[in-house]
């Protein structure tokens, strides 16, 4: 008993000791103990060196077949493209948001968060101002109460399309209106050495100050000095709804009238690619998805993670290839068919005898087999946006770790500094786009019926090898 009672003693002495300084240098205790869980519905990526570029010949003499041997942080990447019920979850999440603020904006007030008494200051000097109020998502939106069917109908909100915008009277929402505002930091304005700020101390006085002395290029071109940190922080709005109609627009004297009409919003094709979505909302809706998991994370007390984002053109590629070095195919052989003699992607063989691969347009995501890292549809199905702009040379300028060429185009940029760079090919093309060296691209504010896109994540604190259930 009393050698129990002295080892009890003990853990109690040695424990409180821990808590106190002891003038050793022991870091800051109490920290979380973080761990990182596996992203719902991603695949981890780890950290290797590739050749990047492409494995046959330049068969459309674009000139662009140079190769380098590059290294990519480990990263998470979704399985599949983004769906339309993925996609669709945003764009609800933006209707419910504009739903709110205008039932707010209309005097029902069970539907603006309620401050509490010790909340943030800023928070309840915005209480009292509908545009500015924090909205209440917990509170579910009573659709058929009277007092929201007479808000949301008002003309004036445009919630609903005006009577003469209706056919057949339906009563639609307006999806000209589902605009995303959201904010972002610009860390790659904010790190160039001369937009770092001058820090000094008056000793005399007893006072520091600190200025900063460089430039920033604000999204719509203009050049303005800085001043304040609030400087690199930029506002953002992009409607949401994808442009339906590419699947007319993108072709002459061809008949896809049902897809235009039903690809988007029918069950039917819930588990296909979202496509007509442009480059910049691509970007809008990794910086949603963000917000949405770290908001769920910091009501759980939880660290946040890391943002998603659209996928660099070197991870897509290092990615596509599932650690086969030298594969022409995401499936690592140097052929489209499998040994009995079936097409292993969704793309255009042959002459263009679409059907023979088992789609004559999209098909649902993950109806091919995956590659060695577990990512489907890197080859065929839609092409995918990547985060860097598309210059023809950028793999001789770029660095050899986690390359990256970016570039922000303004509205009244010309069309060649608009490119970014696509990868993985589509339902449309031929085999060559397919080959996970080859590039291409798009206009960044086009939207095409050929074009989805995935995100990425980066890993925090890097890894070595495989994951295996929270192991490197």
């Amino acid at each position: 008993m009393r050698r129990l009672l002295f080892v009890l003693f003990s853990v109690i002495w040695f424990c409180s000791c821990g808590s106190r300084d002891n003038g050793e240098l022991i870091g800051v205790q109490g920290r979380e103990n973080w761990f990182e869980p596996d992203p719902y519905g991603m695949a981890f990526i780890p950290m290797g060196s590739y050749n990047m570029g492409p494995n046959d010949q330049d068969v459309p003499f674009a000139v662009n077949t140079q190769t380098k041997t590059v290294s990519v942080d480990a990263f998470w990447m979704d399985e599949t493209e983004i769906t339309n019920n993925e996609y669709r979850q945003f764009v609800h999440w933006v209707r419910d948001s504009m739903a709110r603020r205008i039932l707010v904006r209309d005097g029902l007030e069970e539907y603006k968060l309620k401050v509490k008494d010790n909340g943030d200051e800023e928070a309840k000097a915005d209480a009292d101002d509908p545009e500015k109020a924090f909205l209440d998502w917990e509170k579910k939106i009573k659709w058929n109460d009277q007092k929201v069917v007479e808000a949301l109908n008002k003309e004036e909100y445009e919630f609903y399309r005006k009577k003469e915008d209706r056919i057949f009277r339906k009563k639609e929402v307006n999806t000209e209106r589902l605009v995303y505002r959201y904010q972002w930091f610009d860390l790659r304005q904010a790190a160039k050495k001369i937009n770092r700020f001058d820090w000094n101390y008056d000793f005399k006085n007893e006072k520091y100050t600190y200025k900063y002395k460089g430039f920033v290029f604000t999204p719509d071109g203009k050049k303005n000095n800085v001043t304040k940190r609030k400087d690199f922080i930029f506002d953002g709005a992009i409607p949401v709804y994808p442009d339906t109609l590419v699947w007319m627009a993108d072709y002459t004297y061809s008949y896809n009238e049902p897809w235009a009409r039903q690809y988007f919003w029918h069950p039917a094709f819930d588990e296909y690619p979202v496509v007509g979505v442009t480059w910049v909302q691509a970007n809008a809706f990794c910086i949603w998805r963000t917000q949405l998991l770290n908001n769920h994370l910091i009501k759980q007390k939880q660290n946040p993670v890391q943002d998603y984002r659209l996928p660099t053109e070197a991870e897509w590629e290092y990615a596509a290839r599932g650690s086969l070095a030298l594969s022409m195919y995401p499936w690592g052989g140097p052929y489209t068919r499998n040994n009995l003699g079936c097409f292993i992607a969704n793309f255009k063989p042959l002459r263009g005898n679409y059907c023979d691969d088992g789609g004559i347009r999209t098909l649902p995501v993950g109806s091919y087999e995956p590659n060695e890292y577990g990512l489907f549809d890197m080859a065929g199905n839609v092409s995918e946006w990547t985060s860097n702009a598309y210059d023809e040379s950028s793999y001789s300028f770029t660095h050899d770790l986690n390359p990256d060429y970016t570039y922000n185009a303004v509205p009244d940029d010309p069309p060649a500094l608009k490119r970014k760079v696509i990868r993985g090919g589509s339902w449309k093309d031929v085999s060559y786009y397919l080959q996970c060296g080859s590039r291409a691209y798009e206009y960044q504010d086009t939207a095409k019926s050929y074009i989805g896109f995935r995100c990425v994540r980066s890993f925090l604190g890097g890894a070595a090898g495989d994951w295996k259930g929270g192991k490197h």
